[in-house]
């Protein structure tokens, strides 16, 4: 089927079955992604205050086949989020859904809306003496809807798990127009296909998440928070080999800095404090979340690591103040590389033990197509590396445009042969299309395009994305 434009006339049409305040043009902000590589077009912005609104107008537009975009907090980086070719479409915002819809502490359930807030969700779960771990840099303006649609991950992915493993159940409009109450709280319920799971990750192709029941945890009492100095990545591995035989699944967080990733922080955000007056070559931010005796636990396993040669020097938080710098040197890399402006940004992750021999031949490889600066930070408990490539100092990104494509071809080809995948956390969107196509199984791709078909056949839900 062809799909038809979000028309003036249409909007007028769809106007007569909302309230008079829910359809809009699109201003800028819903029409470009944080970087800057995609720009869209939309004939209409619809902020509907109900899933039986998101409902009315997912059915207008299969009646006549218009695209239909969702969309979170705008913070993707795959460009998911913006219809970039064919014809305008209705850009879907949950902005006004964004209610906590219910705690229930004893359950260890949150129950919100698909545009709350990430933020609002962790303050209500701390509001109830409990923890809601997904944490991202973009938590105060990303969506739990968005954020479900492209399985997120963050900090805390080594204890707790992606949001896919947060969530018990959802609430959808599916392509159809069909509402799907499938918003359980309960953490057993064999009957049948998954389709929480199919929605989740699927990136607004299959359906518009409008609700979420969401699993909350007992909050630790007792935090400590380390930066150590490491040899190398083979020895931050078997730190946290160490780490997590000696106070088990109380690693919350465990993520490898390098010292390119603080020397961006420098030059680019002087304001914020670093940790060692010389950032040395690699790095470890390591936090534990116990009921007592964090830092204790922290001072042996230093020592320990320091015995057996894994660490050289490091620093333990003496204060809430002085792990909030450590953290935040954390948050505000992503923020220095955007400053910089990367040539080509990798989410990557690899079989833990691939990690060390991969970062070795990627950077080899890069090195040949010149003489690029490399920040490879990240999420090192769970094999989740941002392998970012940037021009000399002083140059410009734009001056690469040219081998772009050709720097990230050789980077992804180096993880399918590791075992890897190209999209570790930030999903697929329009950025990875062909990556998919190219390193995606055969039946496995076959089998999405025939769940594709079978749901949504006139193809209205956020085309060009994934598939």
């Amino acid at each position: 089927m062809t799909l038809q434009a979000a028309t003036p006339a249409f909007a007028d049409r769809l106007a007569t079955t909302l309230p008079a305040d829910t359809l809009r043009a699109p201003d800028e902000r819903y029409l470009e992604e944080p970087r800057g590589r995609f720009f869209g077009g939309g004939g209409v912005l619809a902020l509907p205050r109900s899933t039986e609104e998101v409902s009315v107008i997912v059915k207008a537009c299969a009646a006549v086949q218009v695209p239909l975009v969702p969309y979170g907090g705008g913070t993707g980086l795959v460009g998911g989020q913006i219809k970039t070719e064919g014809p305008a479409p209705v850009v879907l915002s949950l902005e006004r859904m964004k209610r906590i819809r219910a705690v229930h502490p004893l359950e260890n359930v949150l129950v919100a809306d698909g545009g709350a807030i990430l933020a609002e969700i962790q303050q209500a779960a701390e509001a109830a003496d409990r923890l809601f771990p997904l944490s991202l840099g973009s938590e105060g303006s990303a969506r739990i809807g968005g954020n479900l649609s492209t399985n997120a991950g963050g900090l805390n992915v080594l204890r707790y798990g992606n949001t896919r493993d947060l969530c018990l159940g959802l609430e959808a409009v599916l392509p159809n127009g069909e509402i799907w109450n499938g918003l359980t709280r309960l953490r057993k319920d064999n009957t049948g296909y998954d389709l929480r799971n199919l929605l989740v990750g699927a990136e607004g192709t299959l359906g518009v998440i409008t609700g979420a029941a969401l699993k909350l945890f007992p909050r630790p009492r007792s935090v400590g928070t380390a930066i150590l100095q490491v040899r190398d990545p083979e020895a931050a591995l078997r730190l946290l080999a160490l780490a997590r035989d000696q106070v088990g699944e109380g690693v919350s967080a465990f993520e490898l800095l390098s010292a390119q990733g603080m020397h961006f922080v420098a030059e680019t955000l002087p304001d914020v404090r670093l940790p060692f007056e010389t950032p040395p070559a690699w790095s470890v931010l390591i936090e534990l979340g116990l009921q007592n005796g964090a830092d204790a636990a922290l001072e042996a396993l230093f020592v320990a690591a320091l015995e057996a040669g894994l660490v050289r020097d490091g620093l333990i938080a003496q204060s809430e103040t002085q792990r909030a710098e450590f953290w935040s040197l954390r948050e505000h890399i992503p923020i220095a590389n955007k400053k910089i402006g990367s040539v080509a940004s990798h989410d990557i992750s690899l079989p833990l033990s691939a990690l060390p021999d991969f970062i070795v031949e990627a950077n080899a490889k890069v090195e040949s197509f010149g003489p690029f600066r490399i920040n490879c930070f990240g999420h090192l408990g769970d094999g989740n590396l941002h392998y970012n490539v940037f021009p000399p100092k002083g140059g410009n990104r734009h001056d690469y445009d040219n081998i772009r494509h050709s720097v990230s071809e050789a980077v992804y080809d180096l993880v399918h042969s590791y075992g890897g995948s190209f999209s570790a956390e930030h999903g697929v969107g329009r950025m990875k299309v062909a990556a998919l196509q190219k390193y995606g199984d055969p039946a496995r791709l076959a089998a999405m395009r025939a769940i594709k078909a079978a749901l949504d056949p006139a193809g209205i839900m956020n085309p060009g994305a994934v598939l």
